[in-house]
Protein backbone atom coordinates (compact mmCIF):
# COMPACT_ATOMS: atom_id res chain seq x y z
CA UNK A 1 0.00 0.00 0.00
CA UNK A 2 1.38 3.56 -0.73
CA UNK A 3 2.07 6.24 1.69
CA UNK A 4 -0.99 8.42 3.54
CA UNK A 5 -1.88 11.34 1.69
CA UNK A 6 -1.61 14.41 3.75
CA UNK A 7 -5.27 14.54 3.91
CA UNK A 8 -5.47 10.33 4.85
CA UNK A 9 -2.77 11.37 7.78
CA UNK A 10 -5.26 14.39 9.29
CA UNK A 11 -8.21 12.28 9.24
CA UNK A 12 -6.43 9.71 11.66
CA UNK A 13 -6.51 12.24 14.51
CA UNK A 14 -6.18 15.57 15.15
CA UNK A 15 -2.25 16.57 16.01
CA UNK A 16 -1.80 18.73 19.24
CA UNK A 17 -0.91 22.55 19.24
CA UNK A 18 0.14 25.19 21.95
CA UNK A 19 -2.73 27.31 23.08
CA UNK A 20 -1.89 29.03 26.66
CA UNK A 21 -4.75 26.66 28.46
CA UNK A 22 -4.02 24.77 31.57
CA UNK A 23 -6.22 21.77 31.11
CA UNK A 24 -6.57 19.35 34.19
CA UNK A 25 -8.88 16.42 32.80
CA UNK A 26 -10.33 15.30 36.21
CA UNK A 27 -13.49 14.01 34.30
CA UNK A 28 -11.43 11.75 32.03
CA UNK A 29 -9.99 10.61 35.32
CA UNK A 30 -13.07 8.96 36.36
CA UNK A 31 -13.83 5.21 35.20
CA UNK A 32 -14.81 4.48 31.50
CA UNK A 33 -17.85 4.01 32.86
CA UNK A 34 -18.96 7.60 32.64
CA UNK A 35 -17.65 8.42 29.22
CA UNK A 36 -16.03 7.12 26.05
CA UNK A 37 -12.69 8.59 24.92
CA UNK A 38 -13.06 9.95 21.20
CA UNK A 39 -11.61 12.79 18.89
CA UNK A 40 -12.88 15.36 16.92
CA UNK A 41 -13.55 14.22 12.73
CA UNK A 42 -11.34 17.09 11.35
CA UNK A 43 -13.10 18.70 8.41
CA UNK A 44 -11.53 19.81 5.16
CA UNK A 45 -12.00 23.71 5.18
CA UNK A 46 -13.16 25.30 8.35
CA UNK A 47 -13.28 29.11 8.97
CA UNK A 48 -13.22 31.14 11.73
CA UNK A 49 -16.68 33.28 11.97
CA UNK A 50 -15.75 34.81 15.55
CA UNK A 51 -13.91 34.48 18.21
CA UNK A 52 -15.06 35.20 21.64
CA UNK A 53 -11.28 37.02 22.70
CA UNK A 54 -12.73 38.37 26.38
CA UNK A 55 -13.56 34.86 27.29
CA UNK A 56 -10.60 33.57 25.39
CA UNK A 57 -8.68 35.76 27.65
CA UNK A 58 -10.02 34.18 31.04
CA UNK A 59 -9.36 31.35 29.91
CA UNK A 60 -5.57 32.18 29.65
CA UNK A 61 -4.74 32.22 25.85
CA UNK A 62 -4.06 35.96 25.97
CA UNK A 63 -0.52 36.00 25.68
CA UNK A 64 -0.09 32.53 23.77
CA UNK A 65 1.43 32.78 19.83
CA UNK A 66 -1.95 31.57 18.81
CA UNK A 67 -4.12 34.42 19.29
CA UNK A 68 -1.61 35.87 16.86
CA UNK A 69 -2.39 33.09 14.47
CA UNK A 70 -5.94 33.02 12.45
CA UNK A 71 -5.07 29.38 10.61
CA UNK A 72 -4.28 27.92 14.14
CA UNK A 73 -7.29 29.55 15.59
CA UNK A 74 -8.96 27.91 12.99
CA UNK A 75 -8.45 25.02 12.79
CA UNK A 76 -8.19 24.83 16.64
CA UNK A 77 -11.80 25.16 16.88
CA UNK A 78 -12.58 23.18 13.89
CA UNK A 79 -11.30 20.32 15.60
CA UNK A 80 -8.50 19.69 12.98
CA UNK A 81 -6.38 20.32 15.84
CA UNK A 82 -5.98 19.57 19.60
CA UNK A 83 -5.36 21.87 22.47
CA UNK A 84 -2.07 20.14 24.37
CA UNK A 85 -3.45 18.31 27.51
CA UNK A 86 -6.69 17.85 25.72
CA UNK A 87 -8.41 14.35 26.70
CA UNK A 88 -11.59 14.48 24.16
CA UNK A 89 -14.29 11.92 25.34
CA UNK A 90 -18.21 12.02 24.86
CA UNK A 91 -20.11 12.00 28.36
CA UNK A 92 -22.52 9.25 28.70
CA UNK A 93 -26.11 10.19 30.18
CA UNK A 94 -29.79 9.29 30.43
CA UNK A 95 -32.64 11.43 29.96
CA UNK A 96 -36.33 12.02 30.12
CA UNK A 97 -37.21 13.54 26.96
CA UNK A 98 -40.66 14.70 27.03
CA UNK A 99 -41.83 12.96 30.30
CA UNK A 100 -40.53 9.95 28.97
CA UNK A 101 -37.29 8.14 29.95
CA UNK A 102 -34.26 6.94 27.28
CA UNK A 103 -32.09 4.91 29.23
CA UNK A 104 -28.93 6.13 26.70
CA UNK A 105 -28.17 9.22 25.40
CA UNK A 106 -24.96 10.80 25.60
CA UNK A 107 -22.61 13.32 23.86
CA UNK A 108 -23.96 12.20 20.28
CA UNK A 109 -22.24 15.43 18.23
CA UNK A 110 -20.33 17.25 21.26
CA UNK A 111 -16.79 16.29 22.36
CA UNK A 112 -15.69 17.51 25.65
CA UNK A 113 -12.07 18.41 25.04
CA UNK A 114 -11.19 18.49 28.62
CA UNK A 115 -11.38 21.37 31.56
CA UNK A 116 -9.02 25.01 31.58
CA UNK A 117 -8.20 25.83 34.68
CA UNK A 118 -8.56 29.79 33.99
CA UNK A 119 -7.10 33.17 35.46
CA UNK A 120 -9.23 32.65 38.87
CA UNK A 121 -8.42 29.09 39.33
CA UNK A 122 -11.92 27.73 38.38
CA UNK A 123 -12.06 24.87 36.47
CA UNK A 124 -14.84 25.49 32.91
CA UNK A 125 -15.59 22.47 30.69
CA UNK A 126 -13.92 23.08 26.97
CA UNK A 127 -16.86 21.12 24.31
CA UNK A 128 -16.84 21.52 20.57
CA UNK A 129 -20.26 20.62 19.65
CA UNK A 130 -20.94 19.55 15.80
CA UNK A 131 -17.21 18.16 16.03
CA UNK A 132 -17.88 14.65 14.14
CA UNK A 133 -19.53 11.45 15.65
CA UNK A 134 -19.03 9.87 18.52
CA UNK A 135 -20.01 6.07 19.93
CA UNK A 136 -23.48 7.41 21.34
CA UNK A 137 -24.63 8.96 17.99
CA UNK A 138 -26.20 6.24 16.44
CA UNK A 139 -27.37 7.02 13.10
CA UNK A 140 -26.30 10.68 13.15
CA UNK A 141 -23.64 12.13 11.10
CA UNK A 142 -22.19 14.22 14.70
CA UNK A 143 -22.41 17.39 12.90
CA UNK A 144 -24.18 20.43 13.68
CA UNK A 145 -26.11 22.63 10.69
CA UNK A 146 -25.02 26.51 11.11
CA UNK A 147 -28.42 27.91 12.05
CA UNK A 148 -28.69 26.19 15.77
CA UNK A 149 -24.91 27.44 16.10
CA UNK A 150 -25.76 30.79 15.41
CA UNK A 151 -28.80 30.86 17.28
CA UNK A 152 -27.08 29.37 20.41
CA UNK A 153 -24.22 31.89 20.09
CA UNK A 154 -26.20 34.75 20.05
CA UNK A 155 -28.69 33.77 22.86
CA UNK A 156 -26.06 32.59 25.40
CA UNK A 157 -23.84 35.42 24.77
CA UNK A 158 -26.74 37.84 25.18
CA UNK A 159 -28.00 35.78 28.49
CA UNK A 160 -24.71 35.89 30.11
CA UNK A 161 -25.01 40.21 29.43
CA UNK A 162 -27.79 40.16 31.08
CA UNK A 163 -26.99 38.15 34.22
CA UNK A 164 -28.10 34.61 33.40
CA UNK A 165 -26.19 32.10 34.01
CA UNK A 166 -25.40 30.27 30.96
CA UNK A 167 -22.78 28.32 28.84
CA UNK A 168 -20.52 30.58 26.61
CA UNK A 169 -20.10 30.56 22.99
CA UNK A 170 -16.03 30.70 22.99
CA UNK A 171 -15.80 30.20 18.72
CA UNK A 172 -17.73 29.56 15.76
CA UNK A 173 -16.39 27.90 13.10
CA UNK A 174 -17.79 26.75 9.61
CA UNK A 175 -16.33 23.26 7.87
CA UNK A 176 -17.14 23.93 4.38
CA UNK A 177 -19.31 20.55 4.48
CA UNK A 178 -22.92 20.07 3.30
CA UNK A 179 -25.44 18.00 5.49
CA UNK A 180 -29.01 17.24 5.27
CA UNK A 181 -31.32 18.20 8.10
CA UNK A 182 -34.64 19.62 6.73
CA UNK A 183 -33.13 20.24 3.72
CA UNK A 184 -29.42 20.92 2.50
CA UNK A 185 -27.59 23.24 5.48
CA UNK A 186 -23.71 24.36 5.94
CA UNK A 187 -22.45 22.79 8.80
CA UNK A 188 -20.65 24.30 11.97
CA UNK A 189 -18.81 23.54 15.45
CA UNK A 190 -19.88 25.34 18.16
CA UNK A 191 -16.87 25.78 21.08
CA UNK A 192 -18.78 25.70 24.54
CA UNK A 193 -17.76 26.68 27.65
CA UNK A 194 -19.50 25.69 31.18
CA UNK A 195 -18.83 25.22 34.85
CA UNK A 196 -19.62 21.59 33.81
CA UNK A 197 -21.97 19.45 31.44
CA UNK A 198 -22.68 17.41 34.68
CA UNK A 199 -27.02 16.85 34.03
CA UNK A 200 -29.76 15.45 36.06
CA UNK A 201 -29.65 12.89 33.44
CA UNK A 202 -26.08 11.55 34.21
CA UNK A 203 -27.56 10.87 37.37
CA UNK A 204 -30.26 8.52 36.25
CA UNK A 205 -27.81 7.29 33.89
CA UNK A 206 -26.40 5.00 36.69
CA UNK A 207 -29.63 5.03 39.17
CA UNK A 208 -31.37 3.31 36.88
CA UNK A 209 -28.78 0.66 35.94
CA UNK A 210 -28.40 0.56 39.87
CA UNK A 211 -25.34 1.04 39.82
CA UNK A 212 -24.61 2.66 43.18
CA UNK A 213 -20.98 2.93 43.44
CA UNK A 214 -20.84 4.81 39.89
CA UNK A 215 -23.84 7.01 41.18
CA UNK A 216 -21.85 7.35 44.35
CA UNK A 217 -18.82 8.56 42.76
CA UNK A 218 -20.60 11.08 40.71
CA UNK A 219 -22.01 12.15 43.69
CA UNK A 220 -18.83 13.04 45.31
CA UNK A 221 -16.93 14.11 42.07
CA UNK A 222 -19.81 16.52 41.76
CA UNK A 223 -19.53 18.16 44.96
CA UNK A 224 -16.06 18.53 44.85
CA UNK A 225 -16.40 20.42 41.17
CA UNK A 226 -19.05 22.44 41.76
CA UNK A 227 -20.08 22.68 45.59
CA UNK A 228 -16.83 21.47 48.04
CA UNK A 229 -18.56 22.87 50.99
CA UNK A 230 -20.69 20.23 50.82
CA UNK A 231 -17.95 17.55 51.81
CA UNK A 232 -18.81 18.38 55.52
CA UNK A 233 -22.31 18.62 55.30
CA UNK A 234 -23.69 15.32 57.73
CA UNK A 235 -25.79 14.82 54.58
CA UNK A 236 -23.89 15.84 51.30
CA UNK A 237 -26.25 14.57 49.02
CA UNK A 238 -29.16 15.77 50.24
CA UNK A 239 -27.19 19.05 50.66
CA UNK A 240 -26.30 18.25 46.93
CA UNK A 241 -30.30 18.36 46.35
CA UNK A 242 -31.25 21.08 48.13
CA UNK A 243 -28.23 23.33 46.41
CA UNK A 244 -29.26 21.85 43.03
CA UNK A 245 -33.76 23.11 43.95
CA UNK A 246 -32.17 26.25 44.74
CA UNK A 247 -30.14 27.29 42.17
CA UNK A 248 -32.71 25.54 39.33
CA UNK A 249 -35.65 28.35 41.27
CA UNK A 250 -33.43 31.20 40.35
CA UNK A 251 -32.37 30.31 37.40
CA UNK A 252 -36.17 29.69 35.66
CA UNK A 253 -37.15 33.29 37.61
CA UNK A 254 -34.38 34.68 35.26
CA UNK A 255 -35.74 32.90 32.48
CA UNK A 256 -39.46 33.95 32.89
CA UNK A 257 -39.23 37.60 34.01
CA UNK A 258 -37.22 38.64 31.03
CA UNK A 259 -40.02 36.53 28.63
CA UNK A 260 -37.38 33.25 28.49
CA UNK A 261 -38.70 30.43 26.74
CA UNK A 262 -35.88 27.30 27.53
CA UNK A 263 -38.06 25.25 24.49
CA UNK A 264 -36.61 22.17 25.48
CA UNK A 265 -36.27 21.56 29.21
CA UNK A 266 -35.31 17.30 28.83
CA UNK A 267 -33.62 16.52 32.24
CA UNK A 268 -30.82 15.90 30.04
CA UNK A 269 -30.75 19.66 29.55
CA UNK A 270 -30.73 20.36 32.84
CA UNK A 271 -27.10 21.05 34.23
CA UNK A 272 -25.75 20.50 37.47
CA UNK A 273 -24.39 24.14 37.36
CA UNK A 274 -27.13 25.80 37.19
CA UNK A 275 -26.69 27.03 34.23
CA UNK A 276 -28.75 27.40 30.80
CA UNK A 277 -27.98 24.43 28.62
CA UNK A 278 -29.11 23.71 25.44
CA UNK A 279 -30.52 26.50 22.89
CA UNK A 280 -32.02 24.42 20.34
CA UNK A 281 -35.44 25.80 20.29
CA UNK A 282 -35.79 28.50 22.63
CA UNK A 283 -37.09 32.12 21.87
CA UNK A 284 -37.70 35.32 23.84
CA UNK A 285 -41.62 36.24 23.70
CA UNK A 286 -42.69 39.02 21.25
CA UNK A 287 -46.49 39.74 22.60
CA UNK A 288 -47.16 38.14 25.99
CA UNK A 289 -48.27 34.26 25.89
CA UNK A 290 -48.27 32.71 28.80
CA UNK A 291 -49.01 29.44 26.89
CA UNK A 292 -46.07 29.96 24.20
CA UNK A 293 -44.20 27.37 22.86
CA UNK A 294 -42.41 27.24 19.92
CA UNK A 295 -40.74 23.79 19.57
CA UNK A 296 -43.15 21.93 17.38
CA UNK A 297 -42.34 18.45 19.02
CA UNK A 298 -43.73 19.99 22.07
CA UNK A 299 -47.21 19.36 20.87
CA UNK A 300 -48.94 19.37 24.85
CA UNK A 301 -46.87 22.30 25.73
CA UNK A 302 -45.16 20.72 28.45
CA UNK A 303 -42.04 23.39 28.33
CA UNK A 304 -44.83 26.26 27.31
CA UNK A 305 -43.48 29.60 28.93
CA UNK A 306 -45.83 29.60 32.04
CA UNK A 307 -45.07 25.65 32.76
CA UNK A 308 -41.26 26.04 32.80
CA UNK A 309 -41.27 26.11 36.65
CA UNK A 310 -43.76 23.21 36.78
CA UNK A 311 -41.13 21.53 34.50
CA UNK A 312 -38.06 22.51 36.65
CA UNK A 313 -39.79 21.19 40.01
CA UNK A 314 -40.61 17.60 38.14
CA UNK A 315 -36.76 17.38 37.14
CA UNK A 316 -35.78 18.09 40.30
CA UNK A 317 -38.31 15.09 41.48
CA UNK A 318 -36.34 12.71 39.13
CA UNK A 319 -32.96 14.07 40.15
CA UNK A 320 -34.39 13.03 44.16
CA UNK A 321 -35.19 9.66 42.84
CA UNK A 322 -32.12 9.13 41.53
CA UNK A 323 -30.15 10.19 44.59
CA UNK A 324 -32.58 8.20 46.87
CA UNK A 325 -30.37 5.68 47.50
CA UNK A 326 -27.24 7.74 48.63
CA UNK A 327 -29.17 9.54 51.71
CA UNK A 328 -28.83 8.86 55.31
CA UNK A 329 -30.96 6.99 57.52
CA UNK A 330 -34.00 4.93 57.08
CA UNK A 331 -36.02 4.59 53.85
CA UNK A 332 -38.88 6.61 54.93
CA UNK A 333 -36.42 9.37 56.44
CA UNK A 334 -34.73 9.70 52.78
CA UNK A 335 -38.38 9.74 51.32
CA UNK A 336 -39.64 12.78 53.48
CA UNK A 337 -36.35 14.31 53.27
CA UNK A 338 -36.00 14.51 49.10
CA UNK A 339 -39.57 15.24 49.36
CA UNK A 340 -39.45 18.40 51.50
CA UNK A 341 -36.41 19.43 49.10
CA UNK A 342 -38.28 19.52 46.07
CA UNK A 343 -40.94 21.27 47.89
CA UNK A 344 -38.50 23.77 48.91
CA UNK A 345 -38.36 24.59 44.68
CA UNK A 346 -41.74 26.87 44.38
CA UNK A 347 -41.42 29.69 47.17
CA UNK A 348 -38.05 29.91 46.24
CA UNK A 349 -38.66 30.13 42.79
CA UNK A 350 -41.84 32.59 43.62
CA UNK A 351 -39.58 34.58 45.76
CA UNK A 352 -36.75 34.72 43.49
CA UNK A 353 -39.76 35.82 40.43
CA UNK A 354 -41.61 38.48 42.41
CA UNK A 355 -38.50 40.24 42.96
CA UNK A 356 -36.83 40.41 39.71
CA UNK A 357 -40.16 41.65 38.62
CA UNK A 358 -40.17 44.26 41.34
CA UNK A 359 -36.90 45.65 39.78
CA UNK A 360 -38.27 45.47 36.37
CA UNK A 361 -41.04 47.49 37.53
CA UNK A 362 -38.58 50.00 39.41
CA UNK A 363 -40.43 49.18 43.23
CA UNK A 364 -38.40 49.78 46.07
CA UNK A 365 -38.83 47.59 49.05
CA UNK A 366 -41.44 44.13 50.05
CA UNK A 367 -45.08 45.50 50.20
CA UNK A 368 -47.45 42.77 50.16
CA UNK A 369 -49.76 44.10 47.70
CA UNK A 370 -47.05 43.71 45.06
CA UNK A 371 -47.56 39.76 44.60
CA UNK A 372 -50.95 40.78 42.85
CA UNK A 373 -50.08 44.08 41.15
CA UNK A 374 -47.76 41.77 39.24
CA UNK A 375 -50.63 39.05 38.48
CA UNK A 376 -53.27 41.94 37.44
CA UNK A 377 -49.97 43.24 35.09
CA UNK A 378 -49.46 39.91 33.25
CA UNK A 379 -53.23 39.43 33.06
CA UNK A 380 -53.73 42.76 31.01
CA UNK A 381 -50.36 41.81 29.25
CA UNK A 382 -51.96 38.52 27.89
CA UNK A 383 -55.28 40.09 26.88
CA UNK A 384 -54.24 42.68 24.70
CA UNK A 385 -51.11 40.60 23.63
CA UNK A 386 -48.75 43.48 24.44
CA UNK A 387 -45.51 43.46 23.17
CA UNK A 388 -43.69 41.99 26.60
CA UNK A 389 -39.93 43.93 25.70
CA UNK A 390 -41.72 46.78 24.43
CA UNK A 391 -43.88 47.27 27.37
CA UNK A 392 -41.43 47.66 30.05
CA UNK A 393 -39.10 50.34 27.94
CA UNK A 394 -42.00 52.41 27.63
CA UNK A 395 -42.74 52.30 31.57
CA UNK A 396 -39.85 53.63 32.37
CA UNK A 397 -40.55 56.89 30.01
CA UNK A 398 -43.90 57.30 31.49
CA UNK A 399 -43.34 57.24 35.01
CA UNK A 400 -45.05 60.47 35.28
CA UNK A 401 -48.08 60.43 32.58
CA UNK A 402 -49.42 56.84 31.80
CA UNK A 403 -50.17 57.92 27.98
CA UNK A 404 -47.57 56.50 26.19
CA UNK A 405 -48.20 52.39 27.51
CA UNK A 406 -51.95 53.29 27.47
CA UNK A 407 -51.19 53.08 23.61
CA UNK A 408 -50.17 49.44 23.45
CA UNK A 409 -53.17 48.56 25.00
CA UNK A 410 -56.06 49.81 21.93
CA UNK A 411 -58.39 51.57 22.42
CA UNK A 412 -60.42 50.44 25.66
CA UNK A 413 -56.92 51.00 28.05
CA UNK A 414 -59.32 51.82 30.94
CA UNK A 415 -58.11 48.09 32.75
CA UNK A 416 -54.98 49.22 32.08
CA UNK A 417 -55.10 53.02 33.36
CA UNK A 418 -56.86 51.82 36.73
CA UNK A 419 -53.64 49.28 36.92
CA UNK A 420 -51.34 52.37 36.38
CA UNK A 421 -52.50 54.17 38.82
CA UNK A 422 -52.23 51.58 41.38
CA UNK A 423 -48.72 51.07 40.00
CA UNK A 424 -48.20 54.71 40.43
CA UNK A 425 -49.18 55.02 43.87
CA UNK A 426 -46.63 52.17 44.85
CA UNK A 427 -44.01 53.91 43.41
CA UNK A 428 -44.68 57.31 45.53
CA UNK A 429 -44.84 55.40 48.61
CA UNK A 430 -41.02 54.38 48.65
CA UNK A 431 -40.36 58.27 48.92
CA UNK A 432 -38.20 58.18 45.59
CA UNK A 433 -38.88 60.48 42.62
CA UNK A 434 -40.18 59.65 39.16
CA UNK A 435 -36.24 60.32 37.83
CA UNK A 436 -35.03 58.02 40.37
CA UNK A 437 -37.58 55.33 39.41
CA UNK A 438 -36.49 55.56 35.87
CA UNK A 439 -33.08 55.24 36.05
CA UNK A 440 -33.57 51.81 38.36
CA UNK A 441 -36.24 50.67 36.07
CA UNK A 442 -33.35 51.34 33.01
CA UNK A 443 -30.73 49.46 34.87
CA UNK A 444 -33.14 46.38 35.01
CA UNK A 445 -34.60 46.32 32.04
CA UNK A 446 -32.61 45.61 28.78
CA UNK A 447 -33.18 47.88 25.62
CA UNK A 448 -31.73 44.85 23.24
CA UNK A 449 -32.66 41.36 23.01
CA UNK A 450 -32.13 38.60 20.49
CA UNK A 451 -35.68 38.82 19.35
CA UNK A 452 -36.36 36.02 17.43
CA UNK A 453 -36.87 37.84 13.98
CA UNK A 454 -33.77 39.38 14.01
CA UNK A 455 -32.12 35.96 15.24
CA UNK A 456 -33.68 34.66 12.25
CA UNK A 457 -32.98 36.98 9.67
CA UNK A 458 -28.86 36.60 11.14
CA UNK A 459 -29.37 33.05 10.26
CA UNK A 460 -30.98 33.23 6.86
CA UNK A 461 -28.12 35.95 5.71
CA UNK A 462 -25.51 33.52 6.98
CA UNK A 463 -26.64 30.97 4.91
CA UNK A 464 -26.41 32.77 1.62
CA UNK A 465 -22.96 33.89 2.96
CA UNK A 466 -23.13 37.23 4.26
CA UNK A 467 -22.02 37.11 8.28
CA UNK A 468 -22.27 40.56 8.86
CA UNK A 469 -25.94 41.01 10.34
CA UNK A 470 -24.68 37.76 12.81
CA UNK A 471 -21.82 40.33 13.68
CA UNK A 472 -23.89 43.70 14.05
CA UNK A 473 -26.80 41.56 16.37
CA UNK A 474 -23.94 39.80 18.37
CA UNK A 475 -22.81 43.13 19.69
CA UNK A 476 -25.64 44.96 20.17
CA UNK A 477 -27.24 41.77 22.34
CA UNK A 478 -24.08 41.43 24.32
CA UNK A 479 -24.42 45.40 25.49
CA UNK A 480 -28.10 45.26 26.35
CA UNK A 481 -28.66 48.24 28.60
CA UNK A 482 -27.00 50.39 25.84
CA UNK A 483 -28.84 52.26 23.07
CA UNK A 484 -28.35 50.84 19.81
CA UNK A 485 -27.10 52.49 16.54
CA UNK A 486 -29.57 50.03 14.60
CA UNK A 487 -32.77 51.60 15.75
CA UNK A 488 -34.58 48.05 14.04
CA UNK A 489 -33.39 46.24 17.10
CA UNK A 490 -35.94 48.36 19.42
CA UNK A 491 -38.61 47.39 17.06
CA UNK A 492 -41.05 44.63 17.93
CA UNK A 493 -41.45 41.80 14.61
CA UNK A 494 -44.27 42.87 11.68
CA UNK A 495 -46.70 40.34 11.84
CA UNK A 496 -45.60 38.74 8.81
CA UNK A 497 -41.93 37.83 10.77
CA UNK A 498 -43.55 36.47 13.83
CA UNK A 499 -42.09 33.48 14.26
CA UNK A 500 -43.94 30.44 15.88
CA UNK A 501 -41.14 27.97 15.51
CA UNK A 502 -37.29 28.13 16.20
CA UNK A 503 -36.69 24.50 16.33
CA UNK A 504 -34.21 23.36 13.38
CA UNK A 505 -33.04 20.03 12.40
CA UNK A 506 -30.18 19.48 14.38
Amino acid sequence: MGALTSHQQERRGPSRIMTGMCFDNSYARLPATFYQHCEPLPVAAPELLVLNKPLAGELGMDDSDLMANSDHLTQLFAGNRLPMDAQPLAMAYAGHQFGQFVPQLGDDRAILLGEVIDGCQQRRDLQLNGAGRTPFAGSGDGRSPLGPAIREYLVSEAMHALGVPTTRALALTTTGEKIYRQGVEAAAVLARVASCHIRVGTFEYFARRQQWQPLRQLADYSIARIAPELMIDPDPYLALLRLMVARQAKLVAHWMSLGFVHGVMNTDNMSLAGETLDYSSCAFLDHYDPDAVFSPIDITGRYAYNSQGFAAQWNLARLAEALFALFDGSESQAVAQSSQAVQEFWPLYEEHLLNLMRARLGLEAVMPADRQLIQDLRQLLALQKVDYHTFFLSLAEDVEGGGITAGLFGVDAGDYLNWYRRWHLRLTLTGRSPCQCAHAMATANPVVIPRNHLVEHAIRRAHEGDFSEFHQLLEAVTRPFEMPANAQYLQPPKPEDVLCSTLYGT
